[in-house]
């Protein structure tokens, strides 16, 4: 898998978990709990997108040169 199918891929999830998040809090009785999981792992993931964008941006400088 190239480092650009890997960010699709976590970007997907991160929308993904976006939708999740808004679905449960649009609940009447939202349970915080699941939501603060899901958060979290949205958090995450936007974490290692930015490491992906990153390492993208650097492969893109070296080859430039």
């Amino acid at each position: 898998m190239t480092i650009e199918n890997h960010l699709a891929s976590l970007r997907t999830k991160h929308e993904d978990l976006e939708r999740e998040v808004e679905a449960l809090e649009a609940a009447p009785a939202a349970d915080n709990l699941p939501i603060a999981q899901l958060k979290k792992e949205k958090l995450q993931l936007k974490e290692k997108i930015t490491a992906c964008e990153a390492e993208v941006a650097d492969q893109d400088e070296v080859m430039s040169r």
